[in-house]
């Protein structure tokens, strides 16, 4: 190892998608059994043909290409503020918000602004990736808060409550899931606010996919008089919009955290990308029923996934599934969640993630992510399935 190297950048965890990608290196696949790729969460569709007008136009112009104001364009954040109270309620005013290249981005400048190295964040188990490898590159312990699988998946509040030291700077909470798609109930969250609040740590909620949730709202923490003592809420535009490439979230919390993320912001990345910023305004401006309509899409893919799941002995049982993904517990005692991944996308050219990518104790679990694909595809998972993975 390279002395002049960060160790804890060197010892954390590799990125789980490029590893997964790299599985594809060198394969072919014919084109009576194409590929059927769900691993990555990616939207199986382009954003909408108005906005792609919209940004080709906005390319053209000089100021598009210049530097923006750190914490973001001010349009976009009162769009944004305006457009979270529509959902939650309560009361969040421009300066509550900070705009990120993108929902990891935006996890980032919030946990940096909390914690320093030796500080310990709790995240819950199964974890998404990214959150866990951040923490190891900082040196802040990330420690384990174990989800009931038996439940759905959902974290309990005792177990956190056991776990909180003096030490402890946040809980982070991913609703709805990555990787298993559960939806936290209102009261659930309203618990974790409460022990946080007590115990004078943050709670970090990333709802990434709150805009694929068909029933509204999600919470009603943003009601709370204080909110901003508590709460940091971190969001992304690349999913509702498809526009994972773009690279634009947001960090919504009190104003003396944004005051901390925007200097990190400043060194880190000086704003998020201009043009990033002009698309997701004009989508918070004239795509809510472009929204509605995907949303309503997944739904169907959701409903179909789980029925043809419950309906087939597949050696697969879902235990939970939301927005994006499906967390499905496999049936082979004598295989892990990494070799039955390597099985399927040998076996059945279906590339997916094991549950191992998402935490210890995860070797009975696979990610399916089925909305990088159409219903024709899901049903020729089952049908592939139905082949080869059967019996358990």
């Amino acid at each position: 190892m390279d002395k002049n190297l960060n160790p804890n950048v060197i010892n954390s965890i590799d990125p789980p998608i490029d590893e997964a990608s790299s599985w594809l290196a060198g394969r072919e696949f014919s084109e009576d059994k194409p590929l059927l790729d769900m691993a990555q969460a990616v939207p199986s569709y382009p954003p909408a043909e108005e906005l792609t007008d919209y940004m080709a136009e906005r390319v053209k112009l000089f100021a598009t290409a210049q530097y923006g104001p750190v914490s973001g364009n001010a349009k976009l954040k009162t769009a944004l503020a305006n457009h979270m109270v529509g959902v939650y309620g309560g009361s969040i005013q421009s300066n509550n918000v900070l705009i990120s290249a993108g929902c990891n981005q935006a996890y980032c400048l919030a946990t940096m602004a909390l914690a320093e190295a030796g500080d310990e964040i709790i995240l819950p188990v199964p974890y998404y990736f990214n959150h866990q490898m951040w923490l190891e590159v900082l040196g802040i312990k990330a420690v384990h808060l174990g989800c009931n699988m038996s439940q759905g998946g959902l974290p309990d509040i005792d177990e956190a409550r056991r776990l909180i030291s003096k030490k402890t700077k946040a809980i982070v909470l991913v609703t709805p899931n990555n990787p298993t798609g559960a939806t936290y109930p209102p009261d659930l969250l309203r618990g974790f606010f409460k022990l946080c609040q007590k115990h004078g740590i943050k709670l970090i909620i990333d709802e990434t996919y709150k805009d694929f949730l068909t029933e509204q709202p999600p919470h009603q923490l943003f009601e709370i008089s204080d909110w901003g003592g508590t709460l940091i809420q971190v969001y992304s535009f690349s999913k509702c919009f498809s526009l994972t490439g773009y690279r634009v979230g947001s960090v919504i919390a009190g104003e003396n955290v944004i005051e901390s993320v925007t200097k990190i912001m400043d060194s880190v990345a000086i704003c998020a990308p201009r043009i990033a910023q002009d698309a997701a305004l004009y989508g918070l401006e004239h795509l809510t029923s472009w929204v509605a309509e995907k949303r309503n899409m997944l739904k169907r893919r959701r409903e179909l996934f789980n029925k043809l799941f419950r309906e087939n002995n597949l050696g697969f049982e879902v235990i939970s599934s939301g927005a994006y993904f499906a967390y499905v517990e496999h049936q082979y005692d004598n295989k892990n969640a990494y070799q039955v991944a390597q099985d399927l996308l040998d076996k059945e050219n279906i590339l997916s993630l094991p549950g191992t990518f998402f935490g210890p104790n995860q070797e009975r679990f696979l990610r399916f992510a089925y909305a990088n694909i159409t219903r024709k595809e899901i049903t020729d998972v089952i049908d592939r399935l139905n082949v080869s993975f059967n019996k358990p």
